[in-house]
C-alpha cells in the first residue's frame, strides 16, 4: 500500500504542479478563453493564489516525505489540496458546470486517500 500511496501522491503532484503553474504564470483572460471559464468569477489575485496553493501542494506531497523533513506535511498537503477541490467543486455546481466537475472529483478522491493513508496506517 505504500507504494500506491507513494504512486498517487506522485500524480496528485504532477497535476497540482501544472495546474498550479498554468494559472501563476498566464493572465486570468487567458485562462478563461482556455477554458477556466470559472475565473470569470474570481480577481486575478484569486487565480493567482489558487495557483500558489496548487503548487505548494504538489510540493507538499512529495518533498517532505522524499526528504525525510517534517514528513507530516505529506497528508497536511493532502488534506489541503482536498479541501481546494471540495471548493472546486462548489464552484462548478454554482455556475452549472457539471460537465466539467469531474476532474475535481477523482482530484479529491485521490487526495483524501493519501491524507488517509498518510494519517493512518500507512504513515511515515
Amino acid at each position: 500500500m505504500n507504494i500506491v500511496l507513494w504512486v498517487i501522491a506522485g500524480l496528485l503532484a504532477a497535476a497540482f504542479l501544472g495546474a498550479g503553474v498554468m494559472k501563476l504564470s498566464q493572465p486570468k483572460e487567458k485562462l478563461a478563453a482556455s477554458g477556466m471559464t470559472w475565473t470569470e468569477d474570481f480577481s486575478a489575485a484569486a487565480v493567482k493564489g489558487i495557483g500558489a496553493v496548487e503548487l505548494l501542494g504538489a510540493i507538499g506531497l512529495i518533498l517532505p516525505a522524499a526528504l525525510d523533513v517534517a514528513p507530516i506535511l505529506v497528508p497536511l498537503a493532502a488534506t489541503g489540496l482536498a479541501l481546494a477541490m471540495i471548493g472546486a467543486m462548489v464552484v462548478h455546481v454554482r455556475r452549472k458546470e457539471l460537465a466539467t466537475i469531474a476532474p475535481s472529483v477523482v482530484l479529491f478522491l485521490l487526495s483524501a486517500i493519501v491524507a488517509w493513508g498518510r494519517f493512518g496506517p500507512y504513515s511515515f
